[in-house]
């Protein structure tokens, strides 16, 4: 006899806990013992159960050094024999037994003194060759790395210890103090810090010879706490901006950082067991004088479940059935880094949310300008400039290093098409039409341009080889200030101006548009993000609204809208789920630097009847 799952299709999975994305995201903080002396910038050593906590300060600054250390086992504190050098603001590296902690601050200034740790007592060893606080370390008692720091201002200055001597080798690439790292002095990783006042989101790996720039942290940060190997990094709390500290943790697996589940408490000038992994750390101490612990545990990974979006499975523990979705209306704006020239005219970008690219153009006088910024997902980064300035220009392009911009008005009206390698710009060939306040889509070798003004409003639509321009069939509705995103074959067209404001939506088959349901409220210029079936149209004119409206496939809902009413936007365009906008004019025709990102959980949902 057929049994039932057989017959519908698929068997429901019983699990005691949720599925997650990875065995990081199964990650949680819990407290542990308290420190006996609470206190800031110690060095931290070893693993969760088998911890060192040696020197810092008792307070806020200014404040005396302390030489007190503590051993941590898993559960409470106890104080053992103390540092020969009182000092804080320094890292540690190696095992709770056989360690060494290095340079730091005693007033009125840096140290170069290093100390070496048996388990019973500290033995002064060979002094760094630059004395410096807020330093980062990697590796072990007998073969080490210390980074950056800040003689008296950050400095990119890396250092080898060989369990004799230190040794200068190639300077990281961006200099800061208050970083954080881990792994070992031939494999590790640099990562936040702080460079003029400011959190740093930069990441370096070191190869055992030099520095490279990788990814950044979601959230740039000073003063945090770090450890795991340089494949399998976990950073957690510090200081994104002064005064304000975070409880954010970012797990790195060798490629990029996720979000993970928070610290308890924000703390700045932390401590953390440096020779921890990702899936067991240690965070202690902080400012000012802080004595709390808290321990980051996962879910082993025999016990592991891989989320996958669209399971349907039943959780024992809480004894319900569930499904994994992505919602796009469950997501939410927060605050992100403020470009560094205010203005509007934008249509597009490229890239992601944590690695973006906006062009061109117009400032606060109205004129058009050929600033190009990068987005690391915290701060903006000024590039070199397009070759020609404009304004209600286009760019799209799939990553902030390969993208095309094209199209605006400099003025007059132009089709200059300019290719971004991420080091410089390269003219290529024109539009067919010149035209201003299009929009355009997909990648740098397959891109699509539509609607705009010529100067009266077109529905052109023209596909791009990476070579040149052709033009196909038009959008149905002629229309500038339009809105769009998606790829060369499979585009989505919302909004615009045509003879009055429009709301009309088409979408593109790769040969034809077609009509389908309007948005709730007509607009022109408005932010675009997603694919042909999710999509997010952001913001628009006139007036400038706040309004953020969701495709899915089918029809247009109003969902979160954003804190800032702005039209005219740069937003990197590939996704519904993370993106953000970037500068544009607000309520009052003012052009703005704010930028604000759109972030949409996954979450295990309970499915009920009804």
């Amino acid at each position: 006899m057929a049994e039932y799952k057989d017959i519908k299709g698929f068997k429901v999975q019983t699990v005691s806990t949720d599925p997650a994305a990875s065995i990081a995201a199964t990650g949680v903080w819990a407290s542990g013992g308290n420190l006996n002396t609470g206190r800031r910038g110690q060095a931290g050593a070893g693993t969760q159960t088998a911890a060192l906590g040696a020197g810092g300060g008792p307070g806020p600054a200014p404040t005396t050094s302390t030489a007190d250390t503590e051993e941590y086992n898993g559960s409470t504190w106890t104080e053992v024999n103390n540092l020969n050098t009182a000092r804080r603001l320094f890292p540690g590296m190696g095992t709770q037994t056989a360690s060494i902690v290095i340079g730091g601050y005693n007033p009125p200034g840096a140290v170069a003194v290093v100390e070496s740790y048996d388990g019973t007592n500290f033995t002064e060893v060979g002094d760094l060759n630059t004395a410096r606080y807020a330093a980062g370390a990697a590796g072990l008692q007998t073969a080490g790395l210390a980074f950056g720091g800040a003689p008296s201002s950050p400095t990119a200055a890396t250092e080898s210890w060989n369990g004799t001597s230190w040794t200068e080798v190639n300077d990281l690439n961006t200099a800061r103090s208050y970083l954080s790292g881990g792994g070992l002095s031939t494999a590790a990783i640099a990562f936040g810090g702080d460079v003029g006042g400011t959190g740093s989101a930069a990441t370096e790996i070191w190869n055992g010879t030099s520095w490279t720039e990788v990814n950044d942290l979601n959230t740039g940060r000073h003063s945090l706490g770090g450890t795991g190997p340089y494949t399998a990094a976990l950073a957690f709390s510090g200081t994104p901006s002064p005064g304000t500290n975070t409880v954010n943790t970012e797990s790195w697996n060798g490629t990029s950082w996720t979000e993970v589940n928070d610290v308890a408490t924000a703390t700045t000038e932390l401590s953390s067991a440096q020779n921890a992994s990702n899936t067991s750390a240690l965070k202690f101490g902080g400012s000012p004088g802080v004595s709390s612990t808290e321990e980051w545990t996962t879910t082993p990974p025999a016990s592991f479940q891989q989320e996958n979006l669209g399971q349907v499975f039943y959780n024992s523990t809480s004894n319900a059935f569930k499904v994994t979705q992505q919602s796009v209306p469950a997501g939410t704006w927060s605050s992100g880094g403020n470009l560094n020239t205010a203005r509007d005219g934008m249509y597009g970008g490229a890239g992601t949310q944590t690695a973006g690219l906006v062009t061109g153009g117009r400032d606060g006088p109205g004129a058009s300008v050929a600033v190009n910024e990068s987005y690391n997902g915290t701060s903006w980064t000024e590039l070199s400039d397009l070759n020609t300035a404009r304004q209600f220009l286009t760019t799209f392009g799939a990553t902030n290093t390969a993208s095309i911009t094209t199209a605006g008005n400099i003025p007059p009206l132009t089709g200059a098409t300019e290719s971004w390698n991420g080091s410089a710009f390269t003219e290529l060939n024109d539009l067919n039409s010149a035209r201003e306040s299009a929009n355009g889509t997909g990648t740098q070798t397959a891109g699509i341009i539509y609607g705009g003004a010529g100067p009266a409003s077109t529905g052109a639509t023209e596909t791009w080889n990476g070579t040149s321009w052709t033009e196909v069939n038009d959008l149905n509705t002629a229309r500038s200030g339009v809105g769009g995103c998606g790829t060369q074959t499979a585009a989505i067209a919302f909004g615009g101006y045509s003879t009055a404001v429009v709301a009309n939506t088409e979408i593109w088959n790769g040969t034809s548009w077609t009509e389908v349901n309007d948005l709730n409220t007509a607009r022109e210029k408005p932010a675009a993000s997603g694919t042909q079936t999710v999509a997010l149209s952001m913001g628009g004119d006139p007036p400038a609204s706040a309004l953020n409206e969701f495709w899915n496939g089918t029809s247009w809902t109003e969902i979160n809208d954003l804190s800032t009413a702005r039209g005219s936007s740069g937003t990197p365009g590939n996704s519904a789920t993370s993106t953000f906008v970037a500068g544009g004019r607000n309520a009052a025709s003012t052009k703005v630097t704010t930028t604000e990102e759109w972030n949409v959980p996954t979450t295990n949902s309970t499915l009920t009847a009804s």
